[in-house]
């Protein structure tokens, strides 16, 4: 639904483009850095909406790749995460089923920095 109101408002704004160049079709002097020419004015306003959509377009993909990119690495995470969680899910059921009751343990900052640590094969770094 959404892409069907994206592609009317984006209908409108084309015809209203074109009605617009239509009228105007008045020579105009271009001014260039480097020299000044005359052009059809529609050919000004087409040519600005066509470089404005095109500029749009490739902040867009841009915004695209880079958040596709994010999405991944957020998803290689998780599944990094899920293992972790699954692992300490079957030494539970381990400790249940040998009737073992494990001490609780109270993981600290730097518990987890040296758990990181190891599994990125890094020295621990001890912080303040």
């Amino acid at each position: 639904m959404k892409t069907q109101w994206l592609l009317l408002v984006g209908l409108v704004f084309a015809i209203i483009i074109a009605v617009f160049s239509v009228v105007n079709v008045d020579a105009v002097p271009v001014n260039y850095v480097f020299g000044e020419t005359e052009f059809p004015l529609i050919l000004v306003i087409l040519a600005s909406a066509l470089l404005g959509a095109l500029m749009s377009g490739v902040v867009a993909l841009a915004r695209g790749y880079r958040l596709q990119h994010k999405v991944k690495s957020l998803q290689k995470e998780m599944a990094v995460k899920e293992s972790l969680i699954a692992t300490q899910q079957n030494e539970l059921a381990e400790y249940q089923k040998s009737g073992v009751v494990p001490d609780a343990q109270v993981v600290t900052r730097k518990d987890k920095k040296r758990a990181q640590a190891e599994t990125s094969d890094e020295k621990p770094r001890d912080t303040l």
